[in-house]
């Protein structure tokens, strides 16, 4: 009994020894996270049909009467596909005019209409979009029949609800040799848009 006694009091102190001597398991600091990174700004999806109605002012210059200052407005119809950052985009545009190309008392000559089949590309910032446009027009007159020509342009336009958007265009177009009649037609249109999107 007095050997049992000093070989329990050596148990327990060898048990007891990883106790005192603390833990051995190394602590760990707090994990400090990052802030997250601040919320990009969303910007609106240009992708889809569009379709809706513009109104504006055409000065029409034209080598045999100097040029005339008249409303022009219209409709037109389109698709935008965006990018991310671009968009890229095709239309077709029919507008109402009534500019004189030639005045005479045998052959007064008026511009009644302007078809386009339009391309454009543009940068969005924002809620807006500003972009290039040009192609293929073609003008009608009342008595001088139609030609082919081109334009060439820029606008704005900015998202007012998911559904519809208001902007602005400006373009140049130009019909030289008007349907073989030695005038040269160059109207310029500044037109506002209002579009639908679906």
């Amino acid at each position: 009994m007095k050997r049992a006694a000093p070989l329990l009091a050596a148990a327990f102190a060898l048990g007891a020894a990883p106790a005192f001597a603390g833990n051995l398991t190394p602590v760990q600091d707090d994990v400090v996270t990052p802030p997250p990174p601040p919320p990009v700004a969303a910007t609106p999806n240009w992708t889809g049909l569009y379709g809706g109605v513009q109104l504006g002012y055409n000065n029409l210059d034209s080598n045999i009467s100097g040029s005339d200052d008249t409303v022009i407005g219209g409709l037109f119809v389109g698709y935008d596909y965006d990018f991310g950052n671009f968009v890229l985009g095709s239309s077709l545009d029919y507008d109402f005019t009534d500019a004189e190309i030639a005045a005479g008392p045998n052959l007064p000559v008026d511009l009644e209409n302007i078809f386009r089949a339009k391309l454009r590309a543009g940068y969005k910032l924002g809620d807006g979009l500003i972009y290039g446009t040009g192609g293929y027009a073609k003008a009608f007159t009342d008595n001088l029949g139609d030609d082919d020509g081109y334009f060439v342009g820029a606008g704005y336009e900015t998202m007012v609800t998911d559904s519809f958007s208001l902007g602005g265009e400006l373009l140049y177009h130009e019909f030289d040799n008007f349907n073989g009649s030695n005038a040269d037609v160059e109207p310029t249109t500044v037109q506002l848009r209002g579009t639908f999107r679906f």
